[in-house]
């Protein structure tokens, strides 16, 4: 149960990192590595790390699973919160092979209820993870593991 919830607090502060980094138009490990980001009490842990690492590394193919399951929305379009919330679900869902799809999208979900800028947030993600949700049991993601982040 503790590292449920010290994964729960590893993605918020992901998704805090991953939307700075997008706000100021710089990669968020930049942020990150040059000590610009001193909103979080505490020092990042090695899986929000490798969160925000793995998101920045695999953005280009998150986004273009993004497009292909998004209906009369690009990324770009999308509010900025929700696609940093949908961009650090989908690299767990298709390159964090310890958790389940699942939990990636409860806690999307909760993310978006907490930060989301819109109310239908919460639904709007859960539809898009549950669209590649879906696509994942048909057999259809054809993603690597997470050693390759």
């Amino acid at each position: 149960m503790a590292r449920q919830h010290e994964r729960t607090a590893s993605r918020k502060s992901a998704v805090q990192v991953l939307y700075a980094g997008v706000i100021r138009n710089r990669r968020a490990s930049e942020l990150l590595s040059g000590g610009e980001i001193l909103c979080l009490d505490d020092a990042l842990s090695d899986y929000a790390l490798m969160l925000v690492e793995g998101v920045e590394v695999h953005e280009a193919e998150i986004d273009e699973r993004l497009e292909s399951i998004s209906e009369n929305w690009s990324v770009g379009r999308m509010p900025i919160m929700d696609r940093t919330i949908l961009r650090l679900a989908l690299f767990e869902m298709l390159y964090v092979d310890d958790v389940p799809t699942s939990v990636s999208i409860n806690e999307a979900v909760e993310l978006a209820k907490e930060f989301g800028g819109e109310d239908d947030s919460p639904r709007f993600v859960n539809g898009m993870l549950g669209r590649v949700a879906r696509q994942m049991e048909a057999g259809e993601h054809g993603m690597a593991g997470a050693e390759d982040v």
